[in-house]
């Protein structure tokens, strides 16, 4: 019987968006030692040097191996390199590994691997990067059978690097590998802005919903923008919410969090299929990710309320009254947003929206643009419920599927809100409508 330990890859793009190399443990039910894992395990480590500018130290055995290069199997080990890292939404390259350690070379009582990896980018050998990390493993039956699966991930920016890898227990047996990775952008990708520098190395995220970094604001003609992001999964029906689908929203969120243009927010975060608004934040000077995360905490698509069984047409009422009521012109000019950007997966529902609803829609004069994040748009190629209320608003539609796509369409909004926000204050003529 397999275990798991390590971080589970999240699918974005088939790949993951952004992972951790051990934030959380997946153990098969019918071993008897769960309980015994659960919270054992610490998050990849990027190790620092002593002192600023100084080595960093590691055993000396270790350091020899990683320098030898050689391949050790002292521990027997399979590792399999992920060789060519794949961008993901929140633009940066994503990298990593997978082993498979036999289970009866692991029996006995409690042991503990130690894994240590370096990362040189070509060109900067007087720069390396070392990781380290610990897995402590319960007793194990001498009779048990299969293999356990450790997974690691890091990101990167372009260029090429090389990773020298070993884990070892605690009767120092070793398992090492070697390999290289070039990380590169198409052609068609070439004029993104990273967020990561090119050379640069990073461990993985293990934590989704963290603060972004405080962001120097313009003074000059400051916008502000709501908002509305449907969390739910990208299969229609799915019990679940997805590493890869939250990943995938929040680098939507982040990237309008990041534009220095914008000087407040307002959010309103729901979910179609509890008929709920998760979460709301005011005109705040940044998005409160960390408050964003536990809101969504509360998200249980595993149950189904009776109540809404009984509403024949629950789901476009509540998805009629929501948008209507965020986009609707305030009578108060000053709070009144510059824009209101939906985003979300498709929604699409049986009886659509009431035609009543489209016709009030008309007279809304907002800049109002839908961040559609669809991964297979030719499964779907047809306009969904807020795609139809945002034409009706005259607003634009953006199709997510790859990172470029976030990209260019969060360029050609921004500069459609400016456009718009000078031609209202006469600076400048012309609608984005």
């Amino acid at each position: 019987m397999p275990i798991r330990f390590g971080m589970a890859y999240a699918n974005t793009m088939a790949m993951p968006a952004s992972s951790s190399a051990c934030s959380c443990l997946k153990i098969l039910p019918l071993l008897p030692c769960l309980t015994m894992f659960a919270g054992l395990l610490r998050a990849q480590d990027l190790m620092q040097p002593s002192e600023p500018g100084g080595p960093v130290r590691l055993f000396g055995s270790d350091m020899a191996m990683l320098e030898a290069q050689d391949t050790r199997k002292d521990l027997p080990c399979t590792v399999t390199p992920v060789l060519k890292p794949w961008l993901g939404f929140d633009m940066k390259f994503h990298a990593g590994y997978d082993v498979q350690v036999p289970l009866k070379e692991l029996a006995g009582t409690e042991n503990q691997l130690t894994l240590v990896f370096r990362i040189t980018p070509d060109g900067h050998e007087d720069s390396p990067h070392y990781f380290k990390q610990h897995y402590t493993v319960p007793a194990i039956d001498d009779n048990a059978g299969g293999p356990a699966y450790l997974q690691g991930a890091f990101n990167v920016g372009e260029g090429k690097y090389r990773v020298d890898w070993l884990m070892r227990d605690r009767a120092e047996r070793v398992c090492s590998a070697h390999w290289d990775v070039e990380a590169s952008l198409s052609a068609k990708d070439k004029p993104m802005a990273l967020d990561i520098a090119a050379d640069g190395v990073e461990a993985g995220d293990s934590e989704p919903f963290k603060q972004e970094a405080p962001v120097e604001r313009q003074s000059a003609q400051p916008l502000n923008v709501k908002v509305v992001v449907n969390f739910a999964p990208q299969a229609d029906g799915a019990s679940t919410l997805q590493p890869s689908d939250t990943s995938a929203l929040l680098s939507i969120l982040r990237s309008i969090a990041r534009d220095p243009r914008i000087a407040t927010f307002s959010v309103v975060a729901y979910n179609l299929q509890e008929q709920k608004v998760l979460y709301r934040e005011e005109r705040a000077g940044q998005i409160d990710f960390p408050a964003l995360g536990r809101a969504l905490a509360s998200l249980n698509l595993g149950t189904v309320d009776l109540r809404r069984l009984s509403q024949k047409h629950g789901d476009s009422e509540f998805l009629s009254k929501l948008i209507s009521a965020e986009v609707k012109d305030n009578k108060d000019e000053k709070k009144q947003p510059d824009a209101v950007i939906f985003a979300g997966p498709k929604i699409m529902l049986d009886d659509g929206l009431p035609p009543e609803t489209l016709k009030q829609l008309a007279d809304v004069k907002l800049p109002v643009f839908y961040m559609n994040y669809n991964l297979n748009p030719q499964i779907n190629p047809w306009r969904d419920a807020v795609g139809t209320a945002v034409r009706a608003l005259k607003g634009a539609e953006y199709t997510i599927t790859r990172p470029r796509d976030l990209f260019f369409s969060w360029s050609e909004i921004m500069g459609r809100i400016v456009k718009s926000k000078f031609g209202r204050t006469g600076s400048a003529n012309g609608s984005s409508q």
